[in-house]
């Protein structure tokens, strides 16, 4: 702090004596508010002042016009008493004393400045505050005059971040630089009611040094302590403060232990090139493999942000993977390149891309690289994006492309299409009944534009699953040649599952509805709607694929898609489809004091005509049908735009609410449907027999229900059916519970699913899910989990089809783990266990994976993550491939 050339306002100073003799001028404020503030160096004017001005009261002065710099440099003090001695040029404040220069505050019982040394002593319950907010508690600061510099005794140091320094003597250096002599450093905050206890984890130096400037710490002769117990020493480390969010260094190495790969260490480097670009260079040395790279390049702009990750390797011995197609043993360089990238055009508007390629399907797995092409469900593959998508208030646009890599050892990809590009566009307009003579209402448009190609028709055995007779991995058809493709096979003993060629399909749907409650409290619906089609197909029935190997021989044809779409191929197809229908809803109403209630009666009925070449187009997008409570009263039940329902329909329910003062609540709906007139588009099989066995195919539909129970907010059950119309068996359940009771957290869910052979599920499926977690001590917890197969099948391939595994349940995963969390510290260890058929080769064992994940987080020092597996069988995800 420098030194004023000319005097300052003391702000509202009352001055009660002045003495001659011993050249001392108190100021003293005795009220009940505290003394007023004043700048320490404008007491310079007392000593520069003539003595009969010494001799008199001291009464502010108006001060002359401060330069804006000037102000900057003001120091105020707030103080029970100020005291400045002459002869000494000592000033000195006692009582609650509170000193604010450049954004900083020192506080203590009591300061004395020494102008001739330029020192600042405090003493007495001692804190200092920087303008970051971060704040050192000592029983004595000696300092500089502008509390930049100087030594500190018996300090503790919070940072804003909630970090804690402590050490019997510090020295500060420029502000910027503080050296801790037999320090300790930790993130955990102090036991509140045995502050005296060490901290869960520190570190203890000799020496800690922070250099803010560099938003570093180092430490020297250094050993981590757990609970106050030494658990590891370093000679030397560093580390960035907790300030840091991205800087140039060495990040944690990662280790690596697999069969294949051997043993090998990874050692990340992180290089900060900008704020808004940085480079990761991520090299390991694998002992069977040799030298594998990783390059990640990240670069965020005004608009958006995004990535490029490129990894690599020449591998020493490719003989350790399995030969193809069980692997690719065959194969020296193997790698992939991949990148992400979101940017916003405007508020409304945006576009990005998510793209992969690999160099063969089992990169993935073989090294567990990371990717966010990943599918997150049981599927393993890989699906590349790119998007333009603008989303208003009552408006959605998206142009997407897809390409899906399956990247499993019983994906021919071959079979997954390119799909370029989808478009879809919906809006809602609202008809004001002014403009529209009272009608009012809303028009929907909707609208999908889908293309897409692929190589090699996917066909798939209808009731029991076939596989070829070379491999026993990819889905076949029975013929009278045994398992072996071959044009006579014909549908529904088979699937279509995707064509080979081209095809695009654009539809268009414009619907309107309203809303009306009359009188007595009924509400009507009525709709109306027109939906075109337009199809273009363009078959590749040129190619085949044959599979060889001692055990037989499979070939996919082309070709053999005449059987579903005839001898010829018919390019172009299209239908029209325009439909009325009204919906009814009556709710009654009863309320007490209990609960109130609503029982409501709903109907409707839909009036179309017959769809056209049912089953002469492909299915592509609507494969999957699911009736239930959610679909019961829709005009268009298929999941996608391929197909589309036809005839004349009534849906019908009832649907109960109870809702209770405690804020408990039940949902109830049953309900059926019913084809009336027409054609019942479910009972008509397609190239997939989409709609067979689902519910819908007969004229009075299955049963669905639903029941929805949810007392307290930490209890709720619930249940979901469909049964069959004429004898009431269940056809599919579902079950839901979760509960929370003295941190104890429970999810359960049941399901039974019966067979449906005419579309590829010859077995009943059935299977429970639980997952139990338990808080306690307040920081921590246990948790499980667990997946048991009720009536597990498995691949036989001496017969090459699916069985019974054993005739009793079986758990398919197991999952057991034990954590601790608190402000300072993450500590988890996670059990899994699962099982995979082996049916690569003949082989018809069953493999199991255990696995032993244990991550630790110490905020702001390390975060460590180890997975292990276990047994012969197991694989090892360990460190960079994770």
């Amino acid at each position: 702090m420098g030194r004023r050339t000319g005097p300052d306002v003391c702000e509202a100073v009352s001055s009660r004596t002045a003495s001659t003799d011993n050249h001392i001028a108190t100021a003293r404020h005795r009220g009940a508010a505290r003394a007023c503030a004043c700048v320490l160096l404008a007491l310079s004017a007392f000593s520069a002042g003539s003595a009969a001005a010494q001799t008199k009261p001291a009464v502010p002065a108006a001060a002359p016009a401060a330069a804006p710099e000037a102000k900057k440099d003001r120091l105020l003090v707030e103080a029970k008493q100020l005291v400045y001695n002459r002869d000494t040029n000592v000033v000195s404040a006692d009582g609650n004393v509170q000193l604010y220069y450049q954004g900083r505050v020192l506080e203590a019982d009591k300061v004395i400045y020494d102008r001739n040394a330029n020192r600042v002593f405090a003493t007495g319950h001692a804190k200092l505050t920087e303008a970051d907010g971060t704040s050192t508690y000592s029983d004595k600061f000696e300092l500089t005059d502008d509390f930049k510099s100087g030594f500190v005794d018996s300090l503790s140091t919070i940072t804003k971040d909630k970090t804690f320094f402590t050490s019997p003597r510090a020295e500060r250096t420029e502000g910027e630089t503080t050296t801790f002599e037999k320090g300790t450093y930790t993130a955990c905050a102090p036991c509140a009611a045995h502050p005296e206890r060490p901290p869960l984890w520190q570190v203890k130096a000799m020496k800690i040094v922070h250099k803010t400037d560099e938003q570093m710490i180092y430490f020297e002769d250094a050993t981590l302590e757990l609970y106050g117990v030494p658990i590891a020493y370093v000679p030397y480390f560093s580390t960035p403060d907790p300030t840091v969010t991205r800087k140039t260094g060495f990040l944690t190495p990662h280790y690596v232990t697999q069969t294949n790969l051997g043993v090998g260490v990874a050692q990340p480097f992180f290089w900060n090139l900008a704020p808004n670009y940085d480079l990761t260079l991520t090299p390991t040395v694998l002992s069977e493999q040799g030298f594998f790279g990783e390059v990640e390049w990240r670069h965020r702009l005004d608009s958006g942000s995004y990535s490029v990750l490129a990894t690599g390797i020449d591998q020493l011995d490719p003989g350790k993977f399995n030969k193809p197609p069980f692997g690719t043993g065959d194969r020296d360089f193997r790698g992939s390149i991949e990148s992400t990238g979101k940017f916003f055009i405007n508020p409304s508007w945006k576009y990005g891309w998510d793209i992969a390629a690999f160099s063969d399907k089992y990169y993935v797995q073989d090294y567990n690289i990371r990717s966010s092409s990943l599918g997150t469900d049981y599927i393993k593959e890989s699906i590349s994006t790119a998007y333009l998508t603008g989303q208003g208030d009552r408006s959605y646009f998206n142009l997407q492309g897809y390409r899906i890599v399956g990247l499993s050892q019983f994906d021919f990809n071959k079979q997954q299409p390119l799909v370029l590009p989808t478009v879809d566009y919906n809006r809602t307009f609202a008809l004001d009944p002014a403009l529209t003579a009272g009608i009012g209402g809303e028009v929907k448009v909707d609208s999908n534009l889908t293309s897409l190609s692929r190589s090699a028709a996917a066909y798939q055995a209808a009731g029991t699953r076939l596989l070829d007779s070379a491999f026993s991995l990819y889905d076949v058809c029975p013929s009278t040649t045994g398992n072996t493709l071959a044009p006579g096979f014909k549908p529904p003993s088979c699937f279509l599952r995707g064509i080979a060629g081209d095809y695009s399909r654009e539809t268009a749907q414009v619907s309107y509805q309203n809303k009306y409650i009359d009188p007595i409290g009924e509400v009507w619906k009525p709709f109306a709607f027109v939906r075109a089609d337009g199809k273009w197909l363009n078959l590749n029935e040129s190619n085949a694929y044959t599979f060889t190997s001692a055990s037989g021989q499979s070939t996919i044809s082309n070709a053999d898609q005449a059987n579903f779409f005839g001898a010829h191929n018919e390019e172009l197809s299209g239908d029209v489809v325009p439909g009325v229908g009204l919906e009814y809803r009556y709710p009654f109403l009863f309320a007490s004091s209990i609960a109130n209630q609503v029982i409501e009666p709903i109907g409707q009925i839909i009036v179309r005509p017959d769809v056209a070449r049912v089953g002469k187009t492909p299915n592509e997008d609507a494969q999957s049908l699911v009736f239930d409570d959610t679909t019961l009263f829709e005009w268009n039940k298929y999941s996608g735009y391929d197909r589309v329902e036809g005839g004349t329909r009534a849906n019908a329910g009832v649907q109960y609410t109870a809702t209770f003062p405690t804020g408990g609540y039940v949902s109830a709906l049953f309900g059926q449907s019913y084809a009336l007139a027409g054609q019942n588009s479910y009972s008509m099989a397609d190239i997939s027999n989409v709609g067979l066995q689902s519910g819908l195919e007969t004229d009075r539909s299955d049963y669905v229900s639903r029941l929805l129970v949810a007392p307290t907010s930490n209890f709720s059950v619930e249940a979901k059916g469909r049964f069959d119309s004429k004898t009431f068996d269940p056809k599919a359940i579902d079950l839901i519970a979760t509960a929370r009771f003295l941190g104890t957290t429970t999810n359960v869910q049941y399901a039974n699913y019966a067979a449906q052979p005419l579309i590829g599920y010859v077995h009943d499926r059935s299977g429970i899910l639980l997952n139990e977690r338990f808080d306690f001590l307040d920081h921590y917890y246990v948790n499980g989990s667990a997946t048991l197969e009720l009536n597990p099948y498995k691949f036989d391939t001496a017969t090459l089809q699916y069985d019974l595994k054993t005739g009793h349940p079986q758990f398919a995963v197991l999952g057991a783990g034990f954590g601790y969390m608190d402000d300072c510290t993450t500590l988890s260890v996670n059990y899994s266990r699962s099982y995979t058929d082996s049916i690569a080769g003949g082989n018809n064992n069953q493999n199991v994976n255990q696995t032993v994940l244990v991550s630790l987080n110490l905020r702001t020092l390390a975060d460590i993550k180890l997975n292990q597996g276990l047994g012969a069988t197991s694989t090892v995800q360990d460190g960079v491939f994770k």
